[in-house]
Order: C-alpha cells, then structure tokens, then sequence
C-alpha cells in the first residue's frame, strides 16, 4: 500500500522521533541479542582489520566508471570474497557501444529448502575518480596517539566501504553457519556514478532481480540527521530534467517594450522566476543549471557547453535553458509539469517559448514497507548497543541505484560506512564505521533471512 507523500513523510519524522526517544536501552544490549547474534558481532569485532585491508586494496585500483578495465579489476576482488563464502558468481556484460564494464552479480545457490526473506543486496564498484585524478588514493589520517581514525582517498565512503560492510557481514553470517538455506543475492553495479543509456539495460538486470526478491539493502554511506542521529534513507527523489527553449522577435532594441516585443530573454526570466514563484511543494525542486542567450546559441548536450552571441543593441532572439527537476513522487511530477507548461504558455508580446521534460531515475517512494525495513534495521541497531536509526529526509539525498528497483519491493538505503566529502579531494570514511555497520547489517540480514 502506497500512502501520499505528506502521510508517509509524516510517518517518518514520526518514526525518527519515536526511535530518538528509545536511544537508552533498558538494559545491557548483548542482553537483546540471541546466542547466534552474539557469535556473530564476535566475528564482526574479531576481523576488523581483515575488513580494512580489503577496502585498501579495493581503493588502490581506480575504477572511475569510464575506467572499465579498473571496475572490472575491482570486481574480481570483490567476486574472489563472494565465491570463498560459497555463492555463485557472474560477471554482467553490458554492450561495448554503452561504454561500461557491467556488473558483478552474487547468488547464494537455491534448493527446496531455501527460506526466508529473499533479499537483494546492492553497491557499486566504480568512483567519480578517473585515471589521473590528483586526489590521493589511500591517505591514512593518523592521530597524536598513532591510531588512524580516519581514511582519505578516492571512493573510500563512496562506496568501497559500504561494499565492505556487505562481504564482512556476510563472512560474519558464513563463519556462524547462518547462510545455509538463505536466499540472498548481491548485485554491485559498475556504472552508478554515471549510469549507461539507455537505462533499461544498464539496470535491466536490477529490476529483474528486484522482481524475485522481497526486500532490497542498499549500502550507500550512512549519514547523520540534522538532530545528530544515525540515520538510513526510506526515499529518495528522482532525477529528471527540463529543456526550455524561447524565441523572439529580432529587433533593434529601441524597440524593446513597444513594436519590437521584449524578446527571449525578458521572456525566459519571466517563466523562470514565475516557475521559482508559483511550482512550490515540499520536496521538488528545479534548477536552470545552464542558460544561454542572445542571437546566436550552440549547446553541446555531450559536453554539457555551449557558445552564444549577441549585441546589446538587438532584441535576443533566442534563449536556451538546461535544468534538473528532482520530485518525490509520480503525482507530484505531474503537478509540476502541468503548473510549468501553463506559465510557459503565457508568452510575453513578441516571444514564444516551449518546455520539454525527460526523467532519469525514478523516484524511492517513502512506504510503509519501506518504513517497516527501518524500524527493524533500528532494531537490530539497538540491540546491539549501536543506538536506533532515524530517517533521512528524501530531499536530502541524490540518486542511487536502489531508486530503479524501490518501486517493486520494500528497500533500504544508506546501510554503508560513515564518512564525508563524498565526490571531492576530501572524501573520507570513519574506519570505525566500518565494524558498526557491518553488525547492524549481519544483524538485520540474519533476522530478515528468518522470516517469511
């Protein structure tokens, strides 16, 4: 059942308030756990370094997404892990004209006795860091004392270290003999920084996976919410994009205002700031993120440049406008789209202009099955005296790959490693991180697994 985007945005805020309220636990949390779990977080704790050597030799092969041959190198590494822990692995091929390496899929063989939830496992193996990037790849940060708190270099929070999380709480599961008979899959993605077009085969294997499974995890970066709390994410807006372009009537500008109309530019800031006025809800946004105009104007989509020109004394005659449209939801695009086409239509004397609207990622709805994933991961959390978890507000995170198959199963995002400055010389990841998200994880993964 689909709830509006007021009533499930309600319910979060209402569930994190709800989990902040229980943050003491009644009593010492491996009280809270099964003997099982408690072997478990043991293995966890006891194979922590294990765990960081993995995320630095994932992190010392660049695999920016253009980098193929690197994505593929680091998803041997990770399908070597896979395989030692007994699942069946297979390298996803994409067609060469798409320029992508593919995708790395791990299953846990089925037979008749199989049970449990079937869960869907998702991280992406490539970085915004392309060969030749000048940020450092592995920067420990060492303190006065001579421990290292902190790990700079490229990808290390996004997401190598959420794909870490994901091995180590499995090897944890392994290790207690709390894998047999589970249905579990994992699929990490080549190409989620810039995914392949068309979209329908870079993630068409994603989707179908999502059709056979029951719920998904996502281990993009853990966060923290405005009220300093651990935080996963229930939805996300999508990507979408709008093209504006405006004609008008070349004159000479003596003329602006009278006979010689007031031209493209007068009317694409007209639309534009009626849009910034009018096509509010919570949640959506638009942004122009590049215009042009004048009397001649070239932009090159694949480059994302353009040239324009003109004279202060003619009336422009053209405008171009780029833009990013982000919604929460279906109904709420349709709004918006609506409202932005009548303002369009409303042409100055003299102008003309026409809007067209394509879409990326579909939006992660905020659900009650979503929300249901949630409570539980903020269960396990807290049982394991890491804390609850809140909810992060769909407008405070971009796309991921969990927003293609949120539409067909309940799904979690943010279950990876903590860190910062994701996309930038300064990315970093809390080394520590690392263990606490992994016990949350393996504890959530062994009490999913055991429920029909």
């Amino acid at each position: 059942m689909r709830g509006s985007v007021k009533t499930m945005l309600a319910l979060a805020a209402a569930m994190t308030v709800q989990l902040a309220g229980a943050q003491e636990p009644a009593q010492p949390a491996t009280q809270q756990l099964s003997p099982v779990e408690r072997q478990i977080v043991a293995e966890i704790h006891a194979h922590a370094p294990q765990a960081l050597e993995l995320l630095r030799q994932s992190v010392l092969i660049n695999s920016g997404t253009m980098n193929q041959a690197g994505v593929r190198a680091v998803g041997k590494l990770f399908r070597d892990q896979f395989d030692e822990l007994g699942f069946k692995t297979r390298w996803i091929a994409l067609p060469p004209e798409m320029q992508r390496a593919g995708h790395l899929l791990a299953e846990l063989p089925a037979n008749r006795d199989s049970r449990g939830k079937r869960l869907m496992l998702l991280g992406h193996l490539d970085t915004v860091f392309e060969p030749g990037n000048t940020t450092p790849a592995w920067e420990p940060q060492t303190e006065a004392d001579g421990s290292v708190r902190r790990i700079k270099g490229q990808g290390v929070s996004d997401m190598k270290g959420g794909d870490v999380v994901i091995v180590e709480a499995l090897r944890a599961l392994k290790r207690v003999g709390a894998l047999e008979g589970r249905r579990i899959a994992v699929m990490l993605t080549g190409d989620e920084e810039e995914a392949g077009n068309p979209k329908t085969v870079s993630r068409g294997d994603a989707v179908e996976l999502a059709k056979r499974s029951d719920v998904a995890l996502s281990f993009e970066g853990s966060i923290t919410n405005k009220d300093g709390m651990a935080a996963a994410t229930v939805g996300r807006r999508s990507t979408a994009f709008f093209e504006l372009e405006v004609k008008g009537r070349q004159a000479h500008s003596m003329g602006v205002f009278g006979p010689g109309g007031y031209g493209a530019v007068y009317e694409a800031a007209r639309i534009l700031d009626a849009f910034r006025q009018q096509v509010v809800e919570p949640g959506l946004t638009f942004n122009p993120g590049v215009i042009l105009g004048g009397t001649e104007v070239a932009f090159d989509d694949e480059h994302s440049r353009g040239t324009a020109f003109g004279k202060t004394n003619v009336i422009a005659n053209t405008v171009t406008v780029k833009g990013d449209l982000r919604y929460l939801d279906y109904p709420q695009r349709d709004r918006a789209q609506a409202r932005m086409r009548e303002i369009v239509a409303q042409s100055l004397p003299g102008a003309s202009a026409s809007i067209n609207f394509r879409d990326s990622y579909p939006p992660m709805a905020v659900t009650p099955g979503n929300l249901k994933v949630l409570e539980q991961y903020s269960r396990a959390s807290q049982d394991a005296g890491l804390g609850p978890i809140g909810a992060v507000p769909p407008e405070s995170r971009g796309a991921g790959d969990i927003q293609f198959v949120a539409p067909f199963i309940d799904s979690l995002d943010g279950l990876g490693a903590s860190g910062g400055g994701a996309h930038s010389p300064n990315e970093s990841l809390e080394v520590a991180s690392i263990e606490r998200s992994a016990i949350r994880a393996a504890l959530l993964i062994y009490r999913l697994t055991r429920q029909d």
